[in-house]
């Protein structure tokens, strides 16, 4: 019986690390995929964030983006302009920063709700969750670079069209993405 039990948590682990390691790799694939913009790139980031929380739910969530996040820090390319604007530690704590923490607050958040409540709650809690990242990522651009800048025009304005976009993809996907969730759940 101990033996089982052994086995058996010995095969949770691999298959956490297993499914940790393959949502750190779509979200460094959407972080390369982008459109140059100047201080921060636009990319498909924000959309595979939400879609790993309500995927993989709030704590492989925060695992997979706490693991990309240090990925990156200790100097992997797996930011959206690194290798060409820097790596590691340096590159974090440059005008991305505050959105790069910002998806721990968004997978935590698009991990945690429960999205029964019909098309409009589901959309208005993306929001909430997405709405993480650009709060986060203004206030430090905004330090970064200062608060006498445009920031909400520099950090934020161009990428909206784009993330209604990415949320009303996310929006009719869910049902299918809980569907997958039920079918990878950790137990």
């Amino acid at each position: 019986m101990e033996a089982i039990s052994k086995s058996s948590k010995i095969e949770k682990i691999i298959k956490f690390t297993l499914i940790t390691i393959v949502g750190t790799i779509l979200i460094t694939i959407s972080a390369k995929i982008k459109i140059p913009f100047y201080p921060v790139p636009m990319t498909m980031q924000t959309f595979v964030i939400l879609l790993i929380g309500i995927t993989l739910g709030y704590k492989i969530g925060l695992a997979t983006v706490t693991l990309y996040l240090l990925e990156g820090i200790i100097g992997l390319p797996v930011f959206a302009s690194s290798p060409e604007k820097g790596i590691g530690i340096a590159y974090f704590i440059g005008p991305t920063m505050g959105y790069l923490i910002g998806f721990l607050f968004a997978v935590y958040f698009a991990g945690l709700f429960k999205y029964d409540k019909g098309l409009i709650n589901t959309f208005l809690k993306l929001v909430f969750s997405v709405s993480f990242i650009y709060i986060l990522g203004l206030i430090w651009l905004g330090t970064l670079i200062g608060w006498d800048k445009p920031i909400f025009k520099l950090g934020a304005e161009p990428f909206l069209l784009a993330e209604l976009f990415k949320m009303l993809l996310l929006l009719f996907l869910t049902p299918t993405l809980l569907k997958v969730k039920n079918l990878i759940t950790i137990t």
